[in-house]
């Protein structure tokens, strides 16, 4: 598999272990985990080969994950990284594949409500991520025969213990006192607690033999409006949950502006808003999961609530580390 670092990447591979897997991760970074691990890049077409031998599966979590930057970056590790990670899986009679890909996807800029995994759209896409993504899971289901099967995984706002990425910059913000609401924060969203999107793509792996060639949404399965989700992640994360809110269009504008200014400086970290984000925030997006279920033979075994509270008991972990 690719990508160990990442939250998901990193349960995918403990779950496989514990079902007496031989995994072995290929990745830039280290992953820290007591496996089999191939330091390259995915856009080496040389070091993909070489890692993919004697591997009969592959599970494909690596990405550019960024509100900004070039398509050549996006397009090197998203789509180049993704082909050939499938021309070797044929040159190694791999027999299966999972993409993880991502709702956004689908997502043109409307709302999406109560929908199910809609085809990949690269030509709509919303920047330079979701483009690259869409392209990547057109390949990768276009690659489905009868000696590969291919599915590709959509998981909705992963979270978790250890999140970096959602949860870690939503707590960051709150500390600032730069974390508002968008539009009152009334959209109602999907989100998926780790724990499921990790089991959904193993069930995956399982079941890609008769569901190969398609795409699935993964959640909870339990829309909650954006203030109550941001609330929520807040309390558990023991900061001050957003008590301000900025009008949707005025956000979207500001976001356009903070866009133009990280380009002309110049600037690699993450912007603290684009228009992209001022749009994902105010817009509904939840999701149809009763094919997803059927087809994976798969539910979230960890609630939201239940979620919550292991947040917050990991929180209260790491506030006791500090102390000692």
């Amino acid at each position: 598999m690719t990508g160990g670092t990442s939250l998901i990447g990193a349960g995918v591979a403990r779950a496989l272990m514990q079902r007496e897997h031989t995994v072995t991760v290929m990745q830039r970074g280290e992953s820290r985990l007591e496996l089999n691990e191939i330091r390259a890049d995915l856009s080496d077409r040389g070091a993909v080969e070489n890692a993919l031998r004697g591997q009969d599966a592959v599970i494909n979590v690596a990405a550019k994950v960024s509100v900004i930057g070039e398509w050549a970056d996006f397009d090197r590790t998203n789509v180049v990284g993704t082909k050939n990670l499938l021309s070797s899986c044929k040159s190694h009679d791999v027999s299966r594949f999972v993409q993880i890909s991502s709702p956004s996807v689908a997502h043109t800029g409307q709302p999406l409500i109560g929908v199910g995994a809609t085809p990949a759209d690269p030509e709509h896409a919303r920047g330079h991520y979701a483009r690259s993504k869409a392209l990547a899971e057109q390949h990768v289901l276009a690659a489905a025969s009868s000696s590969m099967k291919t599915v590709a995984i959509r998981p909705h706002l992963v979270w978790g213990p250890g999140d970096t990425q959602l949860v870690g910059r939503i707590v960051e913000r709150a500390r600032q006192g730069r974390l508002v609401l968008i539009g009152g924060g009334t959209a109602l969203i999907d989100s998926t607690y780790v724990d499921n999107a990790v089991s959904a793509i193993v069930a995956a792996l399982d079941r890609a033999p008769q569901i190969s060639g398609e795409a699935f949404v993964v959640s909870n399965g339990q829309p909650r409006t954006v203030a109550e989700l941001l609330e929520r992640i807040c309390a558990a994360s023991g900061v001050p949950s957003p008590r301000r809110s900025v009008p949707t269009s005025v956000a979207k504008a500001a976001g356009t502006l903070v866009e133009q200014a990280w380009e002309r400086l110049d600037r690699d970290e993450e912007p603290p808003l684009t228009s992209f984000l001022a749009e994902q925030l105010s817009t509904a997006h939840w999701f149809d999961q009763r094919r997803t279920r059927e087809s994976l033979q798969w539910a979230p075994r960890i609630s939201l609530a239940e979620g919550f509270n292991r947040l917050a008991d990991s929180a209260q972990l790491r506030q006791v580390d500090d102390v000692l």
